[in-house]
């Protein structure tokens, strides 16, 4: 699989698009003034304990007191508090734990006014990012990630990812973290530590340390609110948990951002700093790879694949919902395969919709009945496929009676929305209309069909003025091409009439062709 990170850099924020196969899978947003990104580590100040909740709010510094729920704690909440208190107040003076003596970890069904007290000093991680009235999500369980290793102070038990197959591997992974990791740290070993020397793992072990080490000399007489480390930027973290040999090319606009990647490419893989390329033309980056086209076709409320067959998104308070529809050009011959075929294209599609947008929570999704229990197992097993790729924690239910498939996906930031309507040209902005940079998908989608129903007749297409000037204009035209492709001329005629994205089709006898 071809992997592209296209990244384009304005004076207030970065886009960030990967593509696989060409195809926009996921799309990041970063604000330059983002204080509050997943990954940060502060020091807060409780502000209120909710017992009916069993929860605190956590003063970080946002507009919104921040939220920690009992089961966020971690176990080693008691060994995170002395040491905190020890640090601000100056009895503990280094940032190793090979001396500190560990306490007792507490109970999973315990009560959040038992372990922690109001205006107590606490060290907090930013768990999801604030989301719409509510603000961020903390969790005590501090992690220090790196691309292959991740550092957990206070919990010294060596993880090893389920990813990695090989037992074998696994074991010598195991075996090789145990000999080099510090007292009273845990250590999670990444999928990407596969194959991995004890020398790479040592030095990002000790780059890991350092960043405790700076968490550390900043607690002394700290006050709260206080930020004490930051998440790297968005593009630096996602070239971190993504970066892999199936990365063909990395491509920025901004020459600072261009050499900041570079840097931090020689830093975790310099044999991967080839990829990495700096967009010089005029021409705007997303557009030059398409991405612009494909968020326009990706973010409405309808979402329409190749065969003609479309999802409709519908976002509630409480839950997602999307309904799979086939469309008025599903073949009739076998009813049953073509239901699945369409559902299975919807699979697909859906599973790249939760990444692109970033859904999570609840979602349902109401495909197209089937009877027969081989294709519902057969869609079952795709969707799980599909899925995979996803890098947010999820849950897959079998279908249901109804035909109702349950989907539960972690949900770490605010869902990515973008307006796909443009103001209309014919109208002078008081309607709006489907965006009109798909019109030409839109129509030869639809001559496709035509043209395979073997309508024998000839073919007229009635279009906007400006949109007949665009299919005639140049040598070899957009009619021609046609042409070379169907072995058919279709002739273009243009209709003052008709709005900017209006299309129809007639055969000889001027009778329209209707499609459904």
């Amino acid at each position: 699989m071809e992997k592209e990170l296209i990244i384009n850099a304005t004076p207030t924020e970065v886009e960030i698009a990967l593509l696989e196969n060409s195809k926009l899978v996921e799309l990041h947003y970063q604000k330059t003034n983002n204080n509050f990104s997943v990954g940060d580590i502060f020091l807060g100040r409780i502000k209120r304990l909710m017992p009916g909740l069993n929860a605190a709010f956590v003063d970080i510094g946002h507009k919104k007191d921040a939220f920690l729920h009992y089961t966020d704690l971690g176990p080693k909440l008691r060994s995170l508090v002395k040491y905190t208190n020890g640090a601000i107040s100056g009895s503990i003076n280094t940032f190793r734990l090979d001396n500190f003596k560990l306490e007792p970890e507490i109970v999973k069904t315990g009560k959040i006014d038992q372990v922690l007290n109001k205006r107590e000093h606490v060290l907090v991680q930013i768990l999801k990012e604030p989301i719409s009235t509510k603000g961020p999500r903390l969790s005590c369980e501090i992690t220090i990630p790196g691309r292959y290793l991740v550092l957990t102070p206070f919990n010294d038990v060596v993880a090893v990812s389920k990813k990695i197959a090989n037992a074998e591997e696994r074991k010598r992974l195991q075996n090789l973290v145990e000999s080099i990791k510090p007292k009273n740290f845990g250590v999670i070993v990444r999928t990407a530590a596969e194959g991995k020397k004890v020398a790479d793992l040592h030095e990002e072990l000790s780059i890991m340390q350092s960043k405790w080490e700076e968490i550390y000399k900043q607690l002394p007489k700290a006050k709260a609110p206080l930020k004490l480390m930051s998440e790297l930027d968005k593009t630096s973290s996602i070239l971190r948990d993504l970066l892999s040999d199936s990365f063909n090319r990395i491509v920025v606009n901004d020459k600072q951002l261009y050499q900041s990647i570079k840097n931090y490419l020689e830093s975790i893989s310099p044999d991967q700093v080839k990829i990495l390329a700096l967009h010089k033309t005029s021409k705007p980056i997303f557009e030059q790879f398409g991405v612009i086209r494909q968020i326009k076709s990706s973010f409405g409320k309808t979402a329409t694949m190749p065969s003609g067959a479309y999802v409709v998104i519908e976002s509630t308070e409480a839950m997602h919902v999307i309904d799979v529809n086939s469309g008025h050009k599903m073949s009739s011959s076998n009813q049953e395969e073509a239901v699945l075929k369409v559902n299975l294209e919807a699979a697909e599609e859906i599973a790249r919709q939760l990444r692109l947008r970033d859904i999570g929570g609840i979602i349902i999704i109401d495909f197209i009945d089937m009877k027969n229990n081989e294709h519902r197992k057969e869609l079952m097993k795709e969707m799980k496929d599909y899925m995979k790729k996803d890098r947010a924690q999820h849950t897959i239910l079998p279908l249901s009676k109804f035909g109702l498939m349950q989907i539960t996906r972690q949900r770490v930031r605010p869902e990515v929305k973008i307006n796909t309507a443009e103001v209309c040209p014919t109208c002078n902005g008081t309607g709006k209309i489907n965006a009109s940079i798909l019109l030409l998908d839109d129509i030869e989608r639809d001559m496709n069909f035509i043209i395979q129903s073997q309508i024998k007749s000839k073919i007229k297409l009635e279009v906007h003025p400006y949109v007949e000037a665009y299919l005639k204009k140049g040598l070899p035209n957009k009619q021609m091409k046609w042409y070379m492709q169907h072995h058919k001329w279709i002739r273009v005629q243009a209709n003052s009439d008709f709005p900017l994205t209006k299309y129809r089709f007639f055969d000889e006898n001027e009778d329209e062709i209707r499609l459904s």
